[in-house]
């Protein structure tokens, strides 16, 4: 595959190595259809959920896609009174991404992100590369090269 994302381009100028994969030429639509199509355990396949705190705050949480975001776990991580998912129509103007391709790297801004505590237990999870059809993949020390972020239970 010789497209690159801008998630791509950012990790190569930083030099760091990643697995990458293309679904483009499928229709997956869902997170469970597009680890399905890679061959790959859902439970290893991230989906990048933006939500928006009580405080106007915005939030990234990564969980796997077979799962349910828990918003009180999820803003009890982060030391919010409550989180909702921020609307599809409001992704492009807040991070940089449409609905579907957000990326927790490369967003327009540092946004406190958290990641599913079960990401640990994979030597290397996938996410979205930043645009739909485009997914990566990374170690958890390699990520945290890119973004800071913790780790949480927030899944329902």
């Amino acid at each position: 595959m010789e497209y690159k994302t801008n998630v791509m381009r950012a990790l190569d100028k930083l030099k760091i190595k990643y697995n990458h994969y293309s679904y483009a030429d499928t229709d997956a639509v869902s997170g469970v259809e597009v680890a399905a199509v890679l061959g790959q355990n859902p439970d290893r396949v991230f989906k990048t959920l933006v939500t928006v705190g009580k405080s106007k705050q915005i939030y990234v949480f990564m969980i796997p896609v077979a799962e349910e975001l828990d918003l009180k776990k999820a803003a009890h991580s982060v030391n919010e009174k409550s989180v909702e998912l921020l609307k599809s129509k409001d992704l492009l103007h807040t991070v940089g991404y449409i609905h579907g391709g957000c990326s927790p790297i490369g967003m327009k801004k540092s946004f406190p992100t958290t990641i599913h505590i079960s990401a640990q237990s994979f030597e290397t999870i996938i996410f979205s590369a930043g645009k739909i059809g485009y997914q990566i993949e990374l170690s958890l020390d390699e990520l945290r090269k890119v973004i800071k972020f913790n780790l949480a239970d927030i899944i329902a």
